[in-house]
């Protein structure tokens, strides 16, 4: 079994990918928990858009796109850790 395959539904033992896992704490966590962490999350996306845009300015869009298409795997597996992690944070913080 792959590691990316721990990730998808049929092999969860908990039921649930972790985007769907996400989705059911974002809902059921404690408001102002999520609240506070979706600001951190969406803050620290702005100042790492902000530092690339300083580097390749009018490309970055371009550039993405390119990177997002020739690391496929990487890109998904990566978005499911951020959706662990940001859940990890609001659980932390909801007990």
């Amino acid at each position: 079994m792959s590691y990316s395959a721990l990730f998808e539904d049929e092999d969860d033992i908990f039921g649930g990918s972790p985007r769907t896992k996400f989705m059911d704490v974002v809902f059921n966590a404690n408001n102002d928990v999520v609240k506070m962490e979706l600001e951190n999350f969406i803050e620290k996306v702005a100042v790492m858009e902000l530092m690339l845009e300083e580097k390749y300015a009018d490309e970055l869009d371009k550039k993405i796109a390119r990177y997002q298409a020739e690391h496929m795997d990487d890109v998904a597996t990566k978005t499911k850790s951020l959706y662990i992690e940001l859940m990890g944070e609001i659980l932390s913080k909801s007990e």
